[in-house]
């Protein structure tokens, strides 16, 4: 019973996390228009601030936590278990979003955080902060579950692709290429013509 139910959270993981999210989120952001600042334009900004906020704090667990890797064996072993298995089994959906319950508690980590550093403006910028998250983990499983379309967004696929097959060392972002920009983990340019064959070749296994 217990497996069953682990199970079911496992492969309802983003659905699960995406009740969780239209339930809080709706909620802080009524608390606080109505309750700590009737201001339309400080919530709007406060959100959007969180939201641009997890774009960097992606790109930065990505490349420094998750690919943190040495000759250790406790940091090889680590490397695997957050990130080497995606890597090595791209296809399995069952790796592409964070179980719930870890999900849960960073989460729950994050906004106690926000809400001693910020106070009651934290309930916005979390708020901002997780949909960010939430529209990452919606990307980022679409991009391996799902066949590349056949209009710009294949940029995307092929993107990524390129962070899978290619250069592990770069392309850390999945939601914005932004910060690979502007830290110089953007792909070679010489790669944006193969992108295309590569992507194609990738989703069809």
């Amino acid at each position: 019973m217990i497996t069953r139910f682990l199970i079911f959270l496992q492969e309802h993981t983003l659905l699960l996390f995406l009740g969780c999210i239209y339930r809080c989120v709706p909620f802080l952001l009524w608390y606080f228009y109505n309750y700590v600042e009737p201001s339309a334009i400080a919530l709007i900004s406060i959100f959007f601030i969180g939201l641009f906020s997890w774009t960097f704090f992606e790109y930065i667990l990505h490349r420094y936590v998750f690919h943190f890797v040495n000759d250790t064996k406790w940091a090889q072993r680590f490397h695997y278990f957050v990130h080497g298995v995606h890597h090595e089994y791209p296809k399995d959906k069952q790796r592409l979003v964070m179980p719930p319950i870890p999900s849960i508690i960073i989460a729950g980590t994050f906004f106690m955080i926000f809400r001693l550093i910020m106070g009651s403006y934290g309930l916005v910028f979390f708020s901002g902060f997780i949909i960010g998250y939430l529209c990452y983990a919606m990307i980022h499983y679409t991009l391996h579950a799902v066949r590349p379309p056949k209009n710009a967004l294949k940029f995307a696929w092929e993107y990524h692709n390129i962070h899978h097959f290619r250069h592990p060392d770069k392309a850390f972002g999945v939601s914005s290429p932004l910060w690979d920009i502007i830290f110089r983990t953007y792909p070679p340019k010489k790669e944006s013509g193969t992108r295309s064959q590569e992507s194609g070749k990738k989703n069809d296994q």
